[in-house]
């Protein structure tokens, strides 16, 4: 195992302490936007929300602006198709991938991305991380992104439980 996967490996096990203890939307919100960029190693990573039919990019984390605050249909955009299918989207081409739209991503430097719903069974939000080169991304990085959106889901559930009770 690389350094690099060694530390993104022991970074995942503190996040889901923390995300244990997280009682509040904002709280994990804030604990994906400050974590999860270091678990992908990656050059940024967006927050996304489901609010209806809507995406609602609500934190990022990149090396420059991606689209926090936008809201975009859910058929329109990754982070929607990774909700509606519930399935990871590995993109090492954005300008080559037909599920998103890459004009979206021309005034960006991203070149791949990868998308994780959160939330099961049906996935409440998306945690995407990018790259500013072509690269395929290994299954490990794959695998600590969708541990760290299952933590956050697990979360999530036990705070819209909590609220409901």
């Amino acid at each position: 195992m690389s350094e690099d996967h060694f530390q993104a490996d022991q970074t995942l096990a503190r996040v889901n302490r923390r995300l244990d203890a997280a009682w509040s939307l904002d709280e994990v919100v804030t604990i994906l936007r400050d974590t999860a960029r270091q678990i992908a190693s990656s050059d940024g990573i967006a927050v996304v929300l489901r609010e209806g039919d809507r995406c609602h990019y609500v934190a990022e984390d990149a090396i420059g602006y991606l689209w926090q605050g936008n809201r975009f249909p859910l058929d329109a955009c990754i982070s929607g198709w990774a909700m509606l299918n519930g399935k990871t989207a590995i993109i090492p081409d954005i300008e080559a991938d037909p599920r998103l739209p890459a004009a979206a991503y021309r005034h960006t430097s991203m070149r791949s991305l990868v998308m994780v719903p959160i939330g099961s069974p049906e996935p409440v939000a998306a945690l995407g991380a990018y790259w500013c080169s072509f690269v395929s991304v290994d299954e490990g990085t794959v695998y600590r992104l969708e541990a760290l959106a299952e933590a956050a889901g697990t979360a999530l559930a036990r705070i819209q439980g909590n609220a409901l009770t």
